[in-house]
């Protein structure tokens, strides 16, 4: 699959006082794209309401390698970089890059699926592992165990 990327325009109010971009916003974007991944592919809110499951994070971490100011255009990308087989547990990345393809941050993100009744992780039903898996993959995919 080619890559999945979106273009989030820069409110006034995501910038902080140093004038560049706020530390939140990234993390908005990433949860932004992954939503719009999903949805685009047929998995909605209603969807995951139906099933009783969803995503659930236990880990983000982003490392911010240059600024981004308000006039800037930004691409925000979505991979998988590993993943359980079994798709229970898996790890994705977000390049964060301005017009001119400088990488400004790299946010990654852990997490697994959640039966929202039982409130206890679960494996993906099947058309939700195969859309899942269908999420490019960073040239450093790997299966863990």
């Amino acid at each position: 699959m080619k890559r999945y990327k979106k273009n989030p325009e820069i409110r006034w109010s995501d910038i902080d006082a140093n004038r560049h971009l706020r530390h939140s916003v990234y993390y908005d974007w990433g949860a932004y794209v992954r939503m719009c991944y999903l949805e685009d592919r047929g998995l909605s809110m209603a969807l995951f309401e139906k099933e009783e499951m969803g995503p659930v994070i236990f880990r983000e971490e982003c490392i911010f390698f240059r600024e981004i100011m308000f006039t800037d255009k930004v691409e925000v990308d979505l991979q998988l970089k590993k993943c359980r087989r079994d798709l229970s547990r898996w790890t994705v990345i977000h390049r964060i890059y301005r017009s001119d393809e400088t990488v400004c941050a790299l946010l990654t993100v852990e997490g697994a699926w959640l039966d929202l009744k039982m409130r206890k992780l679960i494996k993906p039903t099947a058309n939700i592992a195969e859309i899942f898996l269908a999420i490019p993959h960073d040239v450093g995919f790997e299966w863990e165990q």
